[in-house]
């Protein structure tokens, strides 16, 4: 890239987790909750975890799964909040 940083797998993991988060209503920034958002960041990050299966080194690999995991959970709990 023109400005000398680079974007990499695991940067893209974290991008759609802190969108999903910040839809959650769980992130730094004040953005308005929208767990229909949030779902959908969720659901890009399981088609991403699908389509690259067998494809990540393993460190990319637990962290996707880390990722999904906790989203999943805290997304069951926002969804309860109403």
């Amino acid at each position: 890239m023109a400005n000398g940083s680079e974007v990499d797998f695991s940067g893209l993991i974290l991008g759609f987790c802190s969108a999903a988060l910040s839809y959650m209503g769980l992130g730094p920034e004040k953005v308005s909750r929208n767990l229909i958002l949030a779902r959908q960041n969720i659901d890009i990050l399981e088609l991403l975890a699908n389509k690259t299966k067998g494809n990540l080194s393993a460190e990319e690999d637990k962290l996707m799964q880390e990722v999904l995991h906790d989203l999943r959970l805290k997304f069951v709990e926002a969804s309860r909040q109403g």
